[in-house]
């Protein structure tokens, strides 16, 4: 059996920080600590080693982006889901830049909160459709990727850099099975290797990447 993930909840407010604690609580999810602030999150984070951090985005002494970069220069091997009522386009292009796992918004059913910190522990990001449309229509508006950005994808075999491109438009491995006509587990070692090349720590990564290389542009999307 799969160990339940250790996780450490940030926010400024003590009724979402206690909700969340029982909704994990009461779905088998270990809640290791508490934080009220950016700063005290990265302490708890040295200290308490945690698998997930959900993290708030607004907070006073810290917001949530700088405790998160610093949280993951201090473990990569942690995965960070930040948390927002603001749905905006900035906050979600930033939190992914910075490595964070994934990003929800703090309306988020309990079900759904689960389940996405089970998701990011097995390397998955989590990215709504809706979020990636609105990643790739910002990063068009900046002109065309530099060419040291392309000089990443180099050591891609043709096959990696078509995974890659399918994973930027968001598609499952199951999804990427189906479009490639390939098994699972094939899709699987094929996106495991292009973490390896490219240095990635998860999918949400690999968006990323695929965007700023120009891998993905509007207009392409799956139905």
């Amino acid at each position: 059996m799969t160990p339940s993930p250790r996780v450490l909840i940030v926010d400024d407010q003590a009724l979402i920080r206690s909700g969340f604690r029982l909704i994990l609580t009461t779905r088998g999810i270990d809640v290791v600590g508490e934080a009220a602030d950016g700063v005290a999150a990265v302490t708890a984070a040295r200290e308490l080693r945690p698998d997930v951090v959900l993290m708030d985005i607004r907070m006073p002494n810290m917001d949530g982006l700088e405790a998160a970069r610093r949280v993951l220069a201090q473990d990569p091997d942690c995965r960070v889901l930040m948390l927002t009522t603001f749905d905006l386009d900035r906050y979600v292009y930033a939190a992914l830049a910075l490595g964070a796992s994934g990003f929800l918004l703090k309306d988020v059913t309990p079900a759904h909160l689960a389940n996405a910190v089970r998701l990011v522990t097995t390397g998955d990001a989590l990215l709504a459709p809706s979020i990636t449309r609105r990643l790739v229509e910002r990063f068009a508006v900046q002109g065309p990727p530099s060419r040291s950005v392309h000089a990443d994808l180099a050591g891609l075999t043709a096959r990696e850099v078509e995974v890659l491109t399918l994973v930027g438009r968001g598609l499952s491995n199951a999804e990427l099975a189906e479009a490639l006509t390939l098994s699972e587990t094939t899709v699987k070692t094929h996106v495991a290797r292009i973490f390896t090349k490219l240095g990635l720590r998860d999918r949400a990564q690999a968006v990323v990447v695929a965007y700023e290389t120009g891998l993905v542009t509007p207009g392409r999307f799956p139905p």
